[in-house]
């Protein structure tokens, strides 16, 4: 069984930066990418950023300019750099992972970590 454990995650002052990772456990076949979303006050979850196995990049449209993520596939992990933090970036933090499933379409599955706490307060 595939798991993803968060870790990283804490309180920080505004303006401070911290860095997230995920230790994946196992090895998933036909990964496609690896990711973090956030989930703040509302219900749904957010894309934050994820990278794909081909090492292309993509951001949520406010992460751009302060978040790095990276990978670093003989350690199985991928982190998640994050600078510049602002209240708004108050959320629980999830790892997730994007592969090419067994069935016949092989169809594009995902797996998700418990998440981590991050807290953004002066």
């Amino acid at each position: 069984q595939v798991q993803l454990v968060e870790s990283g995650g804490g309180l920080v002052q505004p303006g401070g930066s911290l860095k997230l990772s995920c230790q994946i456990s196992g090895t998933i076949a036909r990964l496609f990418s690896l990711g973090w979303y956030r989930q703040g006050q509302g219900p749904q979850r957010e894309l934050v950023a994820y990278i794909t196995t081909y090492g292309t990049p993509l951001y949520g449209d406010s992460m751009k300019d302060r978040f790095t993520i990276s990978r670093d596939p003989a350690k199985n992990t991928v982190d998640l750099q994050m600078n510049d933090l602002q209240a708004g970036d108050t959320a629980v933090y999830y790892c997730n992972a994007k592969f090419i499933g067994t069935d016949t379409m092989q169809s594009l599955n995902e797996i998700w970590g418990q998440g981590t706490q991050v807290t953004v307060s002066s």
